[in-house]
Parts: structure tokens; C-alpha cells; sequence
């Protein structure tokens, strides 16, 4: 069903302004873990909302920098030798984004088992909890951008929060702590006694509650907050430097192969990462649309290819401004273009009020965000789902926390497949006998609707275990699909059936045959539609 985006801004106005906060110092972070500009990180936040986000088939899916291609990029600036060589890589990487979407190649979106999309949600919910834990305490050595577990200060994910301890700021702990009060407040009590407070959202009054504790608390030396663990973002001295921050690429070097290698890498990463990102985001939304992928990757290319011309950071779908977004109530695409606009004014119009948000503040919205991504209940749901949704869940998140997210899913992947073979195996056919003595029973084995080359063991294996003089009855009325593979099996058995006196009775549609002469033949014959 289309959705008017115009008919839910009262839901999406207060969604915008959560999301806004929640990328801006994300845009920030993954620019410095890219070791790129910063500006570039807003660029590209800017796009994502305002471009991508009015292209896009998504209602609440949100587009901007992203972790993932964090060390892509700061490897790739220098390899290529500049920014604006690199930034000629983007361009051609959203190009070929567009091909993508042109072939259609939107489909493997849909091949994710919902375990591995339930354990990339879980992780990354993981991940930014514990990334951000020494953010709120005051410690920011490690840019908000860097999400791998081992970091670009030289600490992993886990050493960081034990190193910490020593660094405690005593001023963003308060403020972080007053944040988080203040969200808890909000989202608990607040919002389900007046519809104020659903408008008026808590991230809001949080980061208003930080600047005026920064404002207060700045010539007391035990708690003010230094500048260092406040928002950064660049601020021009007038409006030529503003027009100086933004680069162009370089396309003297187009027929440089490294380019487009890195272009390459760049389309499929970012493209993958947004198939994954829509799936998840699609299992969120409370309202279940379905986001077309085709037309996303186009979306994704067409932002690239502009983010890529004005000096921005690659963009794709971020599961972390879409969950902040269907969390906070977003309902239509509005959400993700009002805060690209945001973005744009803010930097161009309140820089310096920007400057003056604590970083623990932010912390606090984002260990929100992450908490109901990986709530403890879907731990124990997924377990008590079973073994062949729990493993794949568990290696996917444990993947994402400690290496990163695309190893992570690639792991809950392999396993997943693993298991879909174990399955294969246990679900080929079911066999049972028939008499008090196995010597003197009847054997039936029935074969499932579809039967592939996976079942190949588990057939093999039954097959050779019958014992001699038996009798079996071969059972192929409900299979639909049976692969070539399992039919030269049969024709295999049927010789070392005559040497182990072994009578099979084959049961078809077309009737009933004793000890065909040959399987191939007969199956040949079968209806196309059995």
C-alpha cells in the first residue's frame, strides 16, 4: 500500500530530529576513522537523508556513512594517493550500484536466513552498547565511527571499556547518566501520559539538558566538559571557506585500474550491506512493508554518485539511524529527508551550537538505540526456537562483536547453509518397517517433495543398510522434484539389490512397478509435473 509522505509528520518531525542526533556524530566519527575530512562523513549523511532518502522505496529505512567501509576507505585514500582520487572511486562504485539495480541484483537480499538478519540486528545492538560505554563515561579514544573489535587507537572493543576505568571524566558521567535519566523518563513514563511528550522527544530535551549543563558547568574544573568530549564539527569562517570544505574527484585518473578496483569493492560492499540493512529493517517495521531492493540500489547508486562529486564518504543503508527511526515512531520516507535537511541547516547555520552537545549525552540516545536491538527476550526466543535457528543466531552475533559486521554475517551464513544441509540430510525421507522381524518386514521409505543432491548421503546411507532378502517398498507419489543425482543412486542399488536378493516395489503416480529394469528409463517417463 502507498503511504501519502506527507500524512504522518507529526510522527516523523519527532522521529527526525532522534535520527538527527543519532547520525550527526556518526557522520563525524566514521570520518575520522576513515581518516577522511570530516565534512565528508556530513556530506554523506546529508545525501543519504535528502537524496537517497526521497529516491529510496523505503518508509523507514535511513542512508548515510557507514562503519563497514570505514577501513575500505582510509586503506583505499591512500593506496589511490588522495582524496580526490578516492573520491573518483565512489563516483564509479555508484555507477555500478546502478547497474546492479539495472540487472536486478536486488534479489540476494532475499537468500539471508531470518536467523543470520535477527543475529545482525542483535549484534550490532551489542556492539553499540559496548562501543559507546566509554563514550558516556568521558573517554573518546576511539572515534563513534569504529565499529570493528579491533580499533584504530590500538585497543579492541573490550580493552577499551576495562581502560575506561582509569579515564572516567566526571562531568560527562553526569551529564550521561542525567541523558539517559532523562530518555528512560521519557520513553517509560512520560510518553504514555501526555501527547507532549510523544511531539516533544526525549533525545531532545536530552541533548538541550547537555548544552545547558556544558553552558553552566564551564569554568568549574572538576566538572566541565572539555572539547575534546563534545560534539566537533567544522566551523567556517565565512562563506568561502564553508564552499572550500567540499573536494571533487579527480577524473585525470579514470583509466587507473586500482580505481576501479576499489570502485568495485566499494559498489558490492555498500550494495550487500543495504540488502542486509533493508532485510532487518523490513523485519522491524511494525507496519511490515516491504522495501523494493531493485530500486534501493538504485537509490544507493544515484547518492553515491553525488555524495562521490561534492567530496562525500560512500553511503549505504545504516541499520542504526533505521532502528533510532522505527524506535522513535517514523512512518514515511519524510523522516529520513527532514533529518538530511537537519544536517545541512545545523552545519550551516548553528555549527558552533553543535560544538556544544557532550558526547556521553549522545552515548546515552545510542545505548537506547542498541538496548532494544539486542533485548535478553530474543536470546530466549531464538533458543527456544532450537538448534538450527539458535547456532546460526549465535555465531552471526558473536561474529559481528568480535571481528566485524560483514565476517560476522558471512560466518552465520556458512553455518546457516550447514545447517540447511544437516536438514536436507534428517528430511530427504522417513523410513519405517513393516513385521515383528526385520527379516521378515516389509521396508517402506518414502521420499520428500524435493530431492536434490543434498539428500545424497542420507539415501546412500539407508539404502546400503537394508539387509539382504528384504523387500522394499519405494515410495515417490509426493515427489515433485527428484535431481539426477538420487536417480543414479537407485539405478546403482538396483544391481546391488539383485546380489543382496533384495525386491524393491517402486509406487508412482503412474502406477506400481516391481524391480523397474531401469530407473532412469522410468524417470524419464514421470510427468513433468511429478
Amino acid at each position: 500500500m502507498k503511504i501519502n509522505i506527507f500524512s504522518h509528520l507529526k510522527s516523523d518531525i519527532p522521529s527526525s530530529i532522534v535520527v538527527f542526533f543519532v547520525a550527526l556524530p556518526l557522520c563525524l566519527g566514521i570520518a575520522l576513522a576513515s581518516g577522511a575530512p570530516l565534512f565528508s562523513g556530513l556530506i554523506a549523511g546529508i545525501i543519504g537523508g535528502i537524496i537517497v532518502g526521497a529516491l529510496s522505496g523505503s518508509n523507514i529505512g535511513v542512508s548515510g556513512p557507514a562503519a563497514g567501509l570505514a577501513a575500505i576507505v582510509l586503506t583505499a585514500i591512500g593506496s589511490l594517493g588522495g582524496f580526490e582520487n578516492f573520491l573518483l572511486a565512489v563516483v564509479l562504485g555508484g555507477a555500478i550500484q546502478l547497474l546492479f539495480g539495472i540487472l536486478k541484483a536486488g534479489i540476494i537480499g532475499y537468500y539471508f536466513p531470518s536467523s543470520v538478519i535477527k543475529g545482525m540486528l542483535t549484534g550490532i545492538g551489542i556492539i553499540i552498547i559496548l562501543k559507546q560505554i566509554p563514550h558516556f563515561f568521558g573517554y573518546d579514544a576511539d572515534p563513534q565511527g569504529d565499529f570493528a573489535f579491533f580499533q584504530i587507537d590500538g585497543e579492541n572493543t573490550i580493552s577499551e571499556i576495562f581502560k575506561t576505568v582509569n579515564y572516567i571524566r566526571p562531568g560527562s558521567a553526569l551529564i550521561g547518566i542525567i541523558g539517559l535519566s532523562i530518555l528512560l523518563l521519557w520513553d517509560k513514563v512520560l510518553s504514555k501520559k501526555s501527547k507532549v511528550f510523544q511531539v516533544i522527544q526525549g533525545p531532545l530535551v536530552a541533548v538541550a539538558a547537555g548544552i545547558i549543563f556544558f553552558l553552566v558547568t564551564k569554568s568549574n574544573d572538576t566538572i566541565a566538559i572539555t572539547q575534546s568530549h563534545l560534539v566537533s564539527v567544522p566551523v567556517p569562517e565565512d562563506f568561502s571557506s564553508f564552499l572550500g570544505q567540499f573536494s571533487f574527484p579527480n577524473f585525470g585518473a579514470i583509466t587507473n585500474p586500482e580505481i576501479w578496483v576499489v570502485a568495485f569493492t566499494i559498489a558490492l560492499v555498500a550494495s550487500l550491506e543495504t540488502l542486509l540493512c533493508v532485510e532487518a529493517t523490513d523485519k522491524l517495521d511494525p507496519h511490515k512493508n516491504v522495501t523494493p531492493t531493485n530500486r534501493e540500489l538504485l537509490a544507493q547508486g544515484t547518492g553515491n554518485i553525488i555524495s562521490g562529486m561534492i567530496g562525500g564518504l560512500p553511503i549505504t543503508q545504516v541499520i542504526v539511524r533505521s532502528s533510532a527511526n522505527i524506535q522513535s515512531g517514523g512512518r514515511t520516507k519524510m523522516s529520513a529527508i527532514i533529518h538530511g535537511f537537519l544536517l545541512l541547516i545545523s552545519v550551516v547555520v548553528i555549527p558552533n551550537l553543535l560544538n556544544m552537545i557532550p558526547l556521553s549525552v549522545l552515548a546515552a540516545i545510542l545505548l537506547i538505540v542498541g538496548y532494544k536491538l539486542a533485548k535478553p527476550a530474543l536470546f530466549k526466543k531464538m533458543y527456544d526456537l532450537g538448534w538450527k535457528q539458535s547456532i546460526p543466531f549465535t555465531v552471526t552475533v558473536l561474529g559481528i562483536v568480535f571481528i566485524d559486521l560483514l565476517y560476522g554475517i558471512g560466518l552465520g551464513l556458512a553455518v546457516g547453509i550447514v545447517v540447511i544441509l544437516i536438514k536436507s540430510y534428517q528430511n530427504s525421507h522417513f523410513l519405517h518397517k513393516e513385521g515383528e522381524e526385520l527379516n521378515d518386514g516389509t521396508i517402506k521409505m518414502t521420499l520428500a517433495e524435493e530431492v536434490t543432491f543434498f539428500n545424497k548421503g542420507a539415501i546412500l546411507k539407508e539404502l546400503e543398510s537394508l539387509p539382504e532378502n528384504s523387500y522394499l517398498e519405494l515410495d515417490v507419489r509426493k515427489t515433485r522434484y527428484l535431481d539426477n543425482d538420487i536417480i543414479e543412486i537407485l539405478e546403482d542399488f538396483a544391481f546391488k539389490a539383485k546380489e543382496r536378493n533384495i525386491n524393491i516395489k517402486l509406487i508412482s503416480e503412474r502406477g506400481i512397478v516391481e524391480n523397474p529394469p531401469s530407473y532412469i528409463e522410468f524417470f524419464k517417463l514421470r510427468p513433468k509435473s511429478a
